[in-house]
């Protein structure tokens, strides 16, 4: 079972962002980046590549890179938040064990 939540906040625009972009789907993946090790890789795709995991909602299909998943993205709870000065993909992520002091990269 797939343990990744999407605030209704982030579902909302993340229906918006694949309704304006055309596409059906959202991929999310890690890579190695940045001077603490892992950074969020989150893209609009057509279908998941091969071995991509598989996680519905009601608009749209999550499909999430089975090798980040397991070493990084499971229990993660994605949130949007936005206010009058800016606006953001928020990743609480159970598993980080640290972060870089400008926020982009995360270690495991």
């Amino acid at each position: 079972m797939i343990d990744i939540e999407l605030t209704p906040a982030a579902q909302q625009r993340v229906k918006a962002i694949l309704t304006a972009e055309g596409k059906p789907a959202l991929r999310l993946a890690v890579k190695a980046a940045g001077c603490s090790g892992l950074e969020y890789v989150m893209e609009t795709v057509d279908a998941a590549q091969e071995g991509d995991l598989v996680q519905p909602f009601d608009d749209f299909n999550l499909y999430l890179d089975a090798d980040s998943y397991a070493s990084a993205l499971r229990g993660l709870q994605l949130d949007f938040q936005q206010d009058m000065m800016s606006s953001a993909f928020v990743y609480n992520n159970p598993n980080e064990k640290g972060a870089c002091g400008c926020g982009v990269s995360f270690s495991v």
